[in-house]
């Protein structure tokens, strides 16, 4: 009986051994099983995307095309897109600004569809009890912000409104969390900050709002891809988009259930959820002309502040549609 297991023991590995030269002979076999397989990795923040995920209507969708998702969340917007750099995730949301940078970085993003403008969900809040009344007053203060975000635009913008430089203030480049702490230690004198954290901040600590974007900004959101994926998985990146609008739709027509929805995914008090959606104006669009052009504006502001180190062709991000 030994004598027989061990004959077969050797006809299988004989035979596994064939399989694998066969393999290596012929690289096309030994894909065949996965050739087919295709992944959209989805780098997101806190946004639409969450209740997306959340619900699994995208990943049931995809599943029809044979696409499998994967999602990993970020807190802001340049390091997701520092991510589709490195070529870790292929999809996801970001703000106006960021996109520049990456730009000039040289990643290899398109924008892929925008949400309306919403210049009012981005200020500049400072403590209830502070002197400061405008943006001007902030002449030799300190402002938290995240360096390379929407936010960091809007500060140029104002700089720009008040007639100052950028060294009239003192810039202190923070994540949310970490300029959240900053704000309530009181070591600095302002953050420039966006929904929901900015919400949350004006309900827990008092903040007052001393300018936002309306008049300055657009304050869109951009969802991009890599180049590559979408010259290759169109189709994935379409049933992305047809689940953000409906998600964005359902959103707009219902804002009170909306926000009881994302206060449990957030972990944030359901009243500043409510505050946050009321400046909010949800809704997909297709990226258009006009907005590569502001896109356009940006990335020349920023260049020209000398915030950037060299210009940045906004056309070579156009989508599929419009390149």
């Amino acid at each position: 009986m030994a004598d027989q297991h061990s004959t077969t023991r050797r006809r299988l590995l004989h035979a596994g051994l064939a399989i694998a030269a066969g393999a290596a002979a012929h690289p096309g076999f030994a894909l065949a099983s996965t050739a087919g397989a295709r992944t959209l990795r989805i780098g997101y923040q806190k946004g639409p995307l969450s209740l997306l995920k959340a619900r699994g209507t995208l990943q049931s969708k995809l599943a029809t095309l044979g696409v499998t998702v994967t999602w990993t969340e970020f807190p802001s917007g340049p390091p997701q897109l520092e991510a589709l750099n490195a070529g870790s995730i292929d999809f996801g949301d970001v703000g106006e600004a960021p996109p520049i940078f990456a730009l000039a970085a040289g990643a290899p993003l398109v924008y892929y569809a925008q949400t309306p403008a919403g210049p009012a969900a981005e200020a500049v809040v400072v403590a209830k009890d502070s002197p400061v009344k405008t943006f001007a007053d902030l002449r030799g203060k300190r402002v938290a912000l995240v360096k390379g975000s929407n936010t960091h635009f809007l500060l140029v913008r104002l700089l720009q409104a008040a007639k100052l430089n950028y060294a009239d203030i003192t810039p202190v480049w923070l994540s949310p969390s970490d300029a959240r702490a900053a704000f309530e230690n009181r070591s600095v004198d302002a953050w420039i900050i966006w929904d929901p954290f900015l919400a949350v901040v004006q309900q827990a600590f008092g903040a007052r709002i001393v300018a936002d974007g309306t008049g300055l900004v657009e304050n869109r959101g951009y969802y991009f891809a890599s180049r590559t994926y979408a010259q290759r998985n169109a189709d994935a990146l379409d049933a992305a988009v047809s689940e953000l609008t409906a998600v964005q739709r359902w959103l707009d027509a219902n804002r009170a259930q909306g926000a009881a929805e994302f206060s449990k995914l957030w972990g944030i008090p359901e009243p500043a959820v409510a505050l946050a959606f009321r400046r909010a104006r949800f809704g997909v669009e297709p990226v258009t002309r006009d907005t590569l052009a502001y896109q356009q504006r940006i990335a020349d502001v920023f260049y020209q502040a000398g915030v950037l180190p060299k210009r940045v062709d906004v056309s070579q991000a156009a989508p599929p549609a419009l390149a």
